[in-house]
């Protein structure tokens, strides 16, 4: 039973907008133009995000012409419920463990 977080995943979903971005694309495969649009993000700002999602896993590209899609990585997401999950089942197996004070 796994009873840890993977922490730099964590760090990376911790921002606000890269989490905007991560609900967004649960909907939808999104390209650079649309995001700007729905975040409201400055074209550079969303791009050092973006760079960021990838280079964490959490999203895959896929050129279209003159545009990248960008397209969430459920598996990624998936592995982190289930992390969360297992986090969640080890607390409650623990709940009556308590540790005397010296």
């Amino acid at each position: 039973m796994m009873t840890s977080v993977d922490t730099d995943l964590m760090r990376v979903l911790a921002d606000p907008l890269r989490l905007q971005i991560v609900t967004l694309l649960a909907r939808e495969t999104l390209c650079s133009t649309h995001l700007i649009e729905e975040t409201g993000a400055k074209q550079t700002n969303l791009s050092n995000h973006l760079r960021v999602l990838r280079e964490a896993g959490v999203v895959e590209t896929e050129p279209c012409g003159r545009y990248t899609y960008y397209r969430l990585r459920p598996d990624v997401i998936a592995q982190l419920a289930g992390q969360f999950a297992d986090l969640a089942e080890s607390a409650r197996t623990a709940a009556d463990n308590k540790r005397a004070c010296p």
